[in-house]
């Protein structure tokens, strides 16, 4: 079992007047404020190296220290959440996690997770990444769906961890912006680091903690602005580091937002096309077996969630590029499988 985790936060003069448990349930490494409140009244939050109540107002300069406790694999109880598998055999898994499904347990999120799936499908999950996320390799946002791999064994785990550092894993990703982008391809090349002031969120950040980031991009099909939008452009992208939040960061960044981010997004439910989660799909993934050698290829059609705001747009189409085109010839073939 690992050890506790432990995190410090400073409070800012914006933060000032907060009550404990609020401005912690913001903070990115706890889940919810029901979750901070539990380790507050659990003894496992001091302020300024005293234990104080959930409803304490933080004061500007405050040092937040936090505890955040072991969760032993022993306590993992395997539930049954449909899997969608697309591939699997004694060392891997390949599976399109739904939008909703949050990969491993956390604080705030100790069931109904990807991990207890796993557990309920398999005996043999890799162990490298601690006991409370046993064969998970890399993640999704809870609210990203699409392809994943999954190790079965700590051999398969260790080397396809180490393929998407050397970035011998070709991960993409399809995303709906908001506007119209004019070159048909780019990249974005902006260090990501924790926002300054809303730990919950990433940011382009300039500060030494900082980590490279870059995203390219294929222009897939543009769409002509509509009553209550700016246009719409649909993008293939491709990940060279794998930064948490980075295409939805970047995205926002150049001032086009993924459609439907409630985070980082334009927050206008008819220009999000009544959307309430990202527009962002891992639909293919191409990869070296990491024990057999063997070249895999996959590909992941949009979900209806996804599809249907696609599909009600299309009339403003001003065509496919050829990348657009070479992409849905990808799913449609896909689909006859």
């Amino acid at each position: 079992m690992r050890p506790s985790e432990y995190y410090e936060h400073v409070v800012t003069a914006e933060e000032a007047g907060q009550r404990l448990d609020a401005l912690l349930g913001t903070l990115s490494f706890l889940a919810s404020r029901s979750a901070a409140s539990r380790l507050i009244e659990n003894g496992n939050v001091v302020v300024d190296g005293t234990v104080v109540a959930k409803k304490h107002s933080v004061r500007a300069g405050e040092v937040i220290e936090v505890e955040v406790p072991p969760y032993d694999r022993g306590d993992l109880i395997a539930e049954d959440i449909p899997l969608d598998i697309r591939f699997e055999d004694d060392y891997m898994i390949v599976l399109s996690k739904q939008a909703g499904l949050v990969v491993h347990p956390a604080e705030g999120n100790w069931t109904g997770t990807l991990v207890q799936a796993l557990l309920n499908h398999s005996d043999e999950l890799g162990t490298l990444q601690g006991d409370e996320r046993p064969g998970i390799v890399h993640r999704l946002d809870k609210d990203t769906s699409g392809l994943m791999m999954v190790a079965k064994t700590d051999e398969a785990q260790l080397a396809l961890q180490e393929a998407i550092k050397i970035r011998a894993v070709d991960r993409r990703y399809l995303t709906l912006v908001h506007g119209r982008i004019a070159p048909d391809s780019g990249m974005i090349d902006a260090p990501l680091g924790r926002h300054q002031h809303v730990r919950m969120k990433m940011a382009v950040s300039d500060s030494a903690s900082a980590k490279q980031s870059v995203t390219t991009f294929r222009v897939l099909e543009r769409f002509e602005a509509g009553r209550f939008d700016d246009g719409f452009t649909l993008l293939d992208c491709k990940l060279y580091t794998g930064r948490t939040h980075q295409i939805r960061v970047h995205m926002a960044y150049i001032k086009h937002p993924c459609v439907g981010d409630p985070v980082y997004g334009q927050g206008k439910i008819k220009a999000d096309l009544g959307l309430e989660r990202q527009f962002l799909h891992s639909y293919q993934l191409n990869l070296t077996h990491p024990v057999t050698g063997e070249e895999l290829h996959f590909v992941d059609p949009l979900p209806t969630d996804l599809q249907k705001p696609l599909d009600s747009i299309a009339e403003y189409s001003a065509g496919r590029t050829e990348a657009g085109d070479e992409i849905f010839k990808l799913f449609a073939e896909a689909s006859e499988q």
